[in-house]
């Protein structure tokens, strides 16, 4: 059965991811969810998925926006167009998406089945239920516009979908998993993503048993026309200030991630000790699991530190996720937010994990092992380590952009030369 599993609130973002990002997104985000399914199974892969934090950490390690709502899009998109290919051997789909997309999920679900041989009419109608309940039986001010369904070949499942409230300008995804949902209407949620922003309807609180059957009695009893005309007659019910407050729902120790509104990234959004463990990590193992990469002039040692926070994110347990932007420090961002997308640097990145999955597959666990070292080291060194502080990061990151051939929707970052160096050079 299914479950809501968790749930964020993010700013919402316009514009579109540019194909040559989309592009590298697809490859590193297939070969990241065939590491984790090599070393942890496919039912992992699903529960990461339908983790809140974890998902948003996946998207930043990817270049995408660390904080916005666009981040859902891209890795459902990513994730779609890379795992097509490889559906009969990783044994996963991606139906659904945003817009037109979404509406062809059930069509998509029952096409997999026949494929797959699992019920693909039953998880088509699990999929407009689990989207009426978020809209309808959940009326918290954000209307859907997303429905990602991924499936497994054995039918087990995470659904993540999206809201947007244009008001607030925020949006709002919900995370649904296959494995522990007794009821689609009895907090099914495994997590749902957002500020506290006054009252809401919750039809999906069990506390609200009562209500769900009592409306059915007036449907079978009024009918439409009569369950108006009382509304009607009733008028605005008295608020009783004594009111007493109701005990916490369960669901409100479900995983629950609120992004700040601010682009820019800052100090407050990183944990520190955990940045310099990765950044630690990478200086100690790097000479010893990757010499080949470190003879590369300096993009051989900023790959390992992008590859130690990639190596999280396959390795880490969910607590080291609660700061999804620092993830974005390996690959930057599409806008240069915390720095520009290091291309070189990305390329490498994909070209190391796909080398060390191809490997993996022929039974050759060493290259993947290794990205599991650093993970294991950047633990053990995060309360010892030392390091810059996040500005100091980010503005190295910056100034040596052009370096690593940086790009953002911008444009390619260009090196900065003073007018004293511009007359020495001319000189």
């Amino acid at each position: 059965m299914t479950r809501r599993s968790g749930s964020a609130d993010l700013p919402l973002h316009g514009g579109t991811v540019p194909k040559w990002l989309a592009d590298r997104m697809t490859r590193l985000g297939v070969v990241i969810a065939q590491a984790v399914i090599h070393h942890y199974g496919r039912d992992e892969f699903l529960r990461r998925l339908s983790h809140p934090f974890w998902f948003q950490s996946f998207g930043a390690v990817m270049g995408m926006d660390w904080h916005s709502s666009g981040i859902t899009t891209s890795v459902l998109g990513a994730l779609k167009r890379g795992l097509a290919p490889l559906s009969g051997e990783l044994g996963l789909t991606v139906c659904g998406g945003r817009g037109k997309h979404s509406r062809r999920t059930p069509d998509e679900l029952v096409a997999a089945g026949d494929r797959a041989g699992f019920d693909g009419a039953a998880l088509a109608r699990a999929s407009r239920l689990i989207a009426k309940v978020d809209s309808a039986a959940v009326q918290d001010g954000f209307e859907l516009y997303l429905h990602g369904f991924v499936v497994a070949d054995d039918g087990r499942w995470v659904v993540v979908q999206q809201g947007m409230n244009g008001a607030r300008k925020q949006a709002r995804r919900y995370h649904w998993l296959s494995e522990g949902l007794k009821n689609f209407v009895d907090e099914p949620h495994a997590a749902i993503e957002g500020r506290a922003q006054g009252n809401i309807v919750n039809l999906t609180d069990r506390r609200a048993a009562a209500s769900r059957a009592k409306q059915l009695d007036l449907l079978a009893t009024l009918g439409p026309d009569g369950i108006t005309r009382e509304l009607a007659a009733i008028g605005e019910p008295d608020t009783a200030p004594s009111a007493r407050a109701a005990a916490p729902s369960p669901q409100a120790t479900l995983p629950f991630l609120v992004m700040p509104a601010h682009h820019d990234m800052r100090a407050s959004d990183i944990h520190l000790r955990r940045l310099h463990g990765n950044l630690a990590a990478a200086a100690e193992r790097g000479p010893a699991d990757f010499p080949e990469l470190l003879l590369t002039p300096g993009v051989g040692t900023r790959t390992v530190r992008a590859l130690a926070l990639v190596a999280e994110v396959v390795h880490g347990a969910s607590c080291r996720f609660a700061d999804p932007a620092r993830f974005s420090l390996a690959h930057g961002g599409k806008d240069r937010q915390p720095f520009p997308v290091p291309i070189k640097v990305y390329d490498e990145t994909i070209r190391v994990l796909k080398s060390a999955v191809q490997s993996a597959k022929l039974g050759q666990d060493e290259q993947l092992s290794a990205l599991q070292r650093l993970d294991r080291e950047a633990r053990r060194l995060k309360r010892a380590a030392t390091g810059p502080s996040v500005e100091a990061f980010i503005a190295h990151e910056r100034k040596t952009s052009p370096e690593y051939g940086g790009r953002s929707v911008f444009g390619w970052e260009r090196e900065v030369v003073s007018p004293a160096a511009a007359r020495s050079k001319a000189l």
